[in-house]
């Protein structure tokens, strides 16, 4: 059964969302505080996903983010009462794939965490992508530039993916938005540029030699 993280200090929203997981046939662990989020992340190398509040005692939902990034590629749902640009910007910045604003449709939640899901899963394939010294092995879901695995998170992933399964095609912003975070994404295209701006920081010299912004256009791999 696929394992999913819930991390809130409100026991109410733990019992909720874990409750609707349980019914779309999900196991769900859950957790009171940060720390207790990536103490249980550590005991269970299986989980598929993580469900974060972000106002949570010891550490917040950005710093479990973060210290979940440092080794893992598994999508991160931020489910919060915070409706700010900025904490969504912040939350994204953190590694996060998702943010969904409380209170929220139980239904609306479990179609995103679906979607994740199946996003993550369709990814592999048995075809391996190499260009100047980066490898992307879709199979493994892992990224290389000159033997050094290089950790990503799940959507700048999948722009890297799409755009070197393509080397030298321009993708619009809209098409990566509708493509990788799906048609009722409610952000814009801000949301695009600041996840490439990370990719080609992490990427680092590759990043900057391949990865070309075209400007009022979108993205493309040379």
């Amino acid at each position: 059964m696929t394992k999913i993280l819930i991390a809130d200090d409100e026991e109410l929203i733990r019992n909720l969302v874990s409750d609707y997981l349980a019914h779309s046939g999900y196991e769900s662990l859950t957790a009171e505080d940060g720390e207790e989020a990536l103490s249980v992340f550590a005991e269970n190398p299986d989980i598929k996903l993580v469900i974060l509040d972000i106002m949570m005692p010891k550490k917040d939902g950005w710093e479990v983010c973060r210290e979940i990034r440092k080794n893992s590629n598994v999508p991160i749902i931020m489910l919060t009462a915070r409706n700010q640009e900025f904490d969504e910007l912040t939350g994204f910045e953190a590694g996060a794939d998702d943010y969904v604003v409380k209170p929220c449709s139980p239904a609306v939640l479990m179609k995103r965490v679906e979607v994740l899901l199946k996003r993550q899963s369709g990814s592999r394939s048995l075809s391996v992508y190499t260009l100047d010294g980066l490898k992307l092995d879709l199979d493994a879901h892992e990224v290389w530039i000159n033997d050094e695995s290089i950790p990503l998170t799940l959507k700048e992933y999948s722009i890297l993916s799409k755009l070197i399964s393509e080397v030298g095609r321009v993708y619009s912003r809209e098409q990566l938005l509708d493509e990788i975070w799906g048609f009722d994404f409610d952000g814009d295209a801000r949301t695009v540029d600041s996840h490439v701006a990370r990719l080609r920081t992490k990427l680092g010299k590759w990043g900057q030699n391949h990865i070309k912004t075209i400007y009022g256009t979108g993205y493309k791999i040379e």
